[in-house]
């Protein structure tokens, strides 16, 4: 994103909120505008898809220190701030106009020679970027009085964007497709990446000027919830529902895995409803480290008996008469 588009955009405005506000007021102004306008939910509707851009777009800036910061600079410029000023007088006070005067034949300082073609004091500003690498590269070492007339042109301005990706493909990584500014962009998604994680494409970014490298695309990602399915940090954790006889008597259970296999998950007896088991090295799978499988198990109590399978349960409340699974509960709730 360049300097201009910040310049013209008040992002605090399209959050709803003031320039002063906290990182924890700017994210909480965020989800909800995000939830509400979602391409998906709103197919066909230019103004939605429109509006998710420009709330991604604003959040993305803001809810970055580095970025907001800079943003901020660029606004405060941008609305009157700092100025280069000509003819201030005294040490360090000259102007940018002072500056190129002194340096291409301004008047009133001595030994300064003409501006090149034949000039005045105000040499064409065609001729000045000309002398800076032809694409107004500015300063540099090598050549004369520090400018290199043959300078790399500067790579291009770096972007944001903001994306929505499944569970599944945050977990195990893809390829998107994206249209940022106007381009197709593919993007490579490591695998493991989490809700609201911020990763950098490298030259991804605008095409830099006269074949000069692109810039960077800092892409944010939103990851959508999934129904059995979730992590924490590099674990999975899954919740598989269990017979009251498998928790008393024990049993083997075949638990899916994200990469569509399964594994073989020992429940030992008397397994109380709520039990979260291990194992290890199942789950997410990064460059740096792989995670754990957390297996929660929970009880299914059957909704409707009859039969023999009532007088099994009725059997079973006789023999077990004794066991009070509440004892010391209101000795515990009075201290």
């Amino acid at each position: 994103m360049s300097g201009q588009d910040w310049l013209d955009k008040d992002f605090y405005a399209v959050l709803g909120v003031s320039k002063d506000a906290a990182a924890q007021e700017i994210k909480k102004a965020y989800r909800p505008q995000a939830r509400k306008y979602p391409p998906d939910h709103h197919p066909d509707d230019a103004k939605a898809e429109e509006r998710f851009k420009e709330i991604g777009e604003a959040y993305s800036v803001l809810n970055d220190p580095e970025q907001r910061e800079q943003y901020d600079a660029i606004r405060a410029m941008g609305s009157g701030g700092a100025r280069f000023s000509a003819g201030q007088g005294g040490p360090g006070g000259a102007g940018f106009e002072d500056v190129f005067s002194s340096m291409f034949g301004g008047g009133g300082h001595p030994g300064a020679r003409p501006a090149p073609g034949g000039g005045g004091a105000n040499p064409d500003i065609d001729d000045l970027l000309k002398m800076f690498g032809g694409q107004g590269g500015g300063f540099g070492g090598g050549g004369p009085a520090g400018f290199s007339p043959n300078r790399t042109p500067a790579k291009g301005s770096d972007t944001s964007a903001r994306t929505r990706i499944s569970f599944r493909d945050a977990a195990l990584g893809t390829d998107l497709r994206l249209n940022v500014d106007g381009r197709t962009v593919t993007a490579r998604i490591p695998a493991g990446v989490h809700d609201g994680q911020k990763i950098r494409l490298r030259g991804k970014g605008r095409p830099g000027p006269g074949g000069a490298p692109a810039g960077d695309l800092l892409l944010a990602l939103d990851v959508e919830e999934h129904p059995v399915w979730s992590a924490d940090g590099k674990n999975l954790r899954i919740t598989v529902p269990i017979a009251f006889d498998e928790a008393v008597l024990g049993t083997t259970l075949s638990v899916p895995l994200l990469d569509g296999g399964t594994v073989s998950v020992k429940v030992p007896p008397g397994t109380p409803s709520g039990r979260t088991l291990r194992v290890r090295g199942k789950g997410l799978v990064t460059k740096k480290s792989t995670g754990d499988l957390h297996v929660t198990v929970q009880v299914a109590v059957p909704t409707h008996v009859e039969g023999a399978a009532k007088q099994a349960v009725e059997d079973l409340r006789t023999a077990l008469a004794e066991e009070d699974p509440r004892a010391g509960l209101a000795e515990a709730a009075a201290r």
